[in-house]
């Protein structure tokens, strides 16, 4: 059968698909499909490989209800319309797992960057003000010891817990929908409410699904009731925070700063004032971007392709959390 990938994919997918005796077509032109043409695509395909992009909405889903998967190369499925699809008998799969350690070690790094105001220091290099320098100027704060709040401990946030844990001692508080024991027992977490969590950490880091509940949860509002000597990390989705009142909480002194992995929108535009902010640290979603993970995720994203195809259970349905 045939495959459409929308963007130039791993080796370690395109091997197995291949193996698999389907045939791979993949957009290789560094610029988004029209609508069109991606409908186009789609209607003379029977999966489609999907690595980032514009939304699978209902209209291109009608267009393509022959399409038995639409397999996706990420964790997130906030960009798909799963009523939609469901309703059609279109089978929709992630590929979580495979890529917790390299977000978790993304959040991480933009905790480290904004806690000692890296990204800042280092356009003070480009910038020819590496000269003359005080004890007490520009400075940047410890993370030793303090409070690591997780929003999200599932697979993601487990791993920064543990990371944060190991190497600084953070104590560990999170708030859930459902308690997390083995972060419990390993890592003496400490499950609290939602506001408790907002109170008491010293680094907060967002690792939910971007839902209905979660979309701009992340305002003036929220906070407001964290510390002002608090970090904002979000390697999530960008929906969650809202960027304006982020910006505004920062320049206000209501937290200290913020790592952000995603933005709202994206991407972000480069006159985004979070950008010049000395205590802010942003990355271009590259969460996942590690050799190794992107062809772990390949691969994954072709496995439940082969099995969609051959009529048997995929590995990683999500179809039925369009309820949630």
């Amino acid at each position: 059968m045939k495959v459409f990938a929308t963007r130039i994919i791993p080796a370690a997918g395109l091997e197995l698909l291949e193996k698999a005796g389907h045939t791979v077509t993949q957009w290789t032109e560094n610029k988004e499909m029209t609508v069109e043409e991606r409908i186009a695509y789609c209607k003379d395909h029977d999966a489609l490989l999907f690595a980032g992009g514009r939304k699978i909405d209902r209209p291109l889903l009608e267009n393509c209800r022959h399409m038995k998967v639409v397999s996706l190369l990420s964790v997130g499925y906030d960009n798909v319309d799963l009523k939609a699809a469901t309703e059609l008998g279109i089978q929709i799969t992630n590929t979580p797992g495979v890529l917790s350690n390299a977000t978790a070690d993304t959040a991480f790094l933009l905790m480290l960057s904004a806690a000692r105001k890296a990204f800042f220091h280092h356009k003070r290099i480009l910038n020819g003000e590496w000269n003359f320098s005080t004890p007490t100027a520009n400075l940047g704060v410890d993370v030793e010891g303090k409070t690591l709040g997780v929003w999200g401990l599932g697979n993601i946030g487990y791993v920064m817990a543990q990371r944060c844990k190991a190497a600084f001692g953070m104590d560990i508080i999170y708030h859930n929908r459902r308690r997390n024991e083995k972060a419990e027992k390993d890592l003496q977490a400490r499950y609290v409410s939602f506001d408790e969590l907002l109170q008491q950490s010293d680094v907060l880091s967002v690792h939910v699904n971007l839902t209905a509940e979660t979309r701009d949860k992340f305002n003036m509002e929220v906070f407001r009731k964290m510390k002002p000597t608090a970090i904002f990390i979000n390697a999530a989705r960008g929906g969650i925070h809202n960027e304006p009142d982020l910006a505004a909480a920062i320049e206000q002194g209501i937290i200290w700063g913020a790592g952000l992995d995603v933005t709202n929108p994206e991407p972000m535009q480069p006159d985004n004032p979070l950008l010049q902010m000395p205590t802010v640290a942003v990355l271009p979603h590259i969460g996942s971007a590690t050799q190794e993970t992107r062809n772990a995720m390949a691969r994954v994203a072709a496995e439940n392709i082969i099995a969609a195809l051959a009529g048997k259970p995929v590995l990683n349905p999500v179809n039925h959390l369009y309820t949630l």
